[in-house]
């Protein structure tokens, strides 16, 4: 068990700085059977805070292993009508959405690839609506984590278990600027407006491209699309509400041009992608698109994210994050990506944040893609960062900047 003082700080958290509910919104707590003792104190913050109704939805990653060993593809694909009614029901009211994770790594191993892709792609179909909704913010999200014991023993195997999922719970908490001794909503106003400042930087230098070099074999080019804004921290909703969608972040991101990234990066962390871990990998872009790749563990997982549907091979974020960071410093590799793309440089293939070019969530994706917007089915990130990564940003009118050296932030 977790510290109970520490849990309801971190559930409070979730509420008032994360998903910022309103009174009388609803709440669609979307979480896992890992994580039974904060999915509770967040529903009893979220009440406190004013929630209309809290809806939970339960996953659970065991049993998502056994439907893809035993149940048919086809069975799978379906998705009834109540279960699309009801997210459009979330959509329709506006819902504050929480999302708990609470990974246990590997636990889709040895599945079928090509029969959980077609899964997931039936799925994305049927709630493109959803997602455009959360991906455009028209109403307020956000993620946290919980601890579990085979999370915890992956990551700290030479520990004792239940010391393992403790020390688990205190990286989480120190992350996410919970402690006993503070007050980590007033703290998350202060780290709001240290994000804010270095996105005002970068937006102000209004860069074309950003080249990314290290001695891991990364050389790569990333064309930023015209009118791009960088973000990170919190954001407005497009019912008004402030809120956070990431608990923790530390990253600055921004969208790139479609069809202008170039050359080889080389990923610095593993990826936990859907309970399969791809490990030591690397893709080469020519004109946006991954051309070639490589992954010294799962390497079709890798394919079949790559070639999810028509433009899982282009990126829609870039983020940047100082290698000398409070989540790097903890030197813990975290095998999930709400920790993990925090310690580190990354970039996601796929989907991009309309939120990202100006007037982005005004305006409609078919629109967006005319100016190099990338329209996918996913969204994944990976780490790329390192301790001696270099940026260099060309400007405009082509002047030069370094914005990295030595994997920190320089300007």
């Amino acid at each position: 068990m977790p510290n109970k003082i520490l849990l309801e700080k971190y559930a409070r958290l979730a509420v008032v700085t994360g998903a910022n509910v309103q009174p009388g919104q609803v709440v669609v707590l979307r979480t896992s059977t890992e994580a039974v003792e904060l999915t509770r104190e967040v529903a009893k913050q979220a009440y406190i805070a004013g929630a209309k109704k809290v809806h939970i939805i339960w996953g659970d990653e065991i049993v998502s292993k056994h439907s893809y060993d035993y149940a048919t593809t086809e069975n799978l694909k379906e998705m009834p009508q109540w279960s699309i009614d009801q997210y459009k029901y979330y959509v329709d009211q506006n819902a504050a959405f929480i999302s708990i994770v609470s990974p246990i790594p590997n636990a889709l191993a040895g599945v079928d690839s090509k029969k959980m892709q077609e899964v997931m792609i039936e799925s994305s179909k049927m709630l493109k609506f959803f997602r455009e909704h959360t991906m455009g913010n028209k109403s307020q999200w956000t993620i946290v984590a919980a601890s579990n014991p085979r999370w915890a023993k992956k990551l700290f195997p030479n520990l004792q278990v239940e010391n393992g999922i403790e020390k688990l719970w205190d990286a989480i908490f120190n992350a996410c600027r919970v402690r006993i001794d503070n007050d980590p909503v007033q703290d998350w106003v202060k780290h709001n407006e240290y994000l804010a400042r270095n996105n005002k930087i970068l937006n102000d230098a209004n860069f074309k491209n950003l080249h990314f070099t290290n001695s891991l074999g990364t050389d790569l080019i990333v064309e930023l699309i015209q009118d791009h804004v960088w973000a990170g921290g919190s954001e407005k909703a497009g019912n008004g509400v402030v809120f956070n969608p990431n608990i923790p972040t530390e990253e600055s991101f921004t969208m790139p041009y479609k069809f202008g990234t170039q050359g080889k990066v080389v990923a610095t962390k593993p990826l936990n992608n859907s309970g399969v871990i791809i490990e030591d990998f690397w893709l080469e872009f020519k004109d946006g698109k991954v051309v070639d790749f490589d992954a010294r563990v799962e390497k079709d997982a890798l394919k079949n994210i790559l070639d999810f549907d028509a433009n899982s091979r282009y990126i829609g974020e870039i983020a940047l994050i100082s290698h000398n960071s409070p989540i790097s410093n903890m030197d813990i590799l975290f095998l999930n990506t709400l920790f993990d793309e925090n310690a580190s440089c990354h970039m996601a293939l796929g989907r991009a944040y309309p939120m990202n070019i100006k007037n982005g969530n005004q305006t409609p994706i078919e629109e967006l893609e005319k100016k190099g917007y990338n329209n996918s089915m996913t969204h994944v990130d990976f780490m790329f960062g390192s301790k001696d990564l270099k940026i260099v940003g060309t400007k405009q009118d082509g002047t030069k900047v370094v914005v990295f050296e030595d994997g920190n932030f320089v300007i």
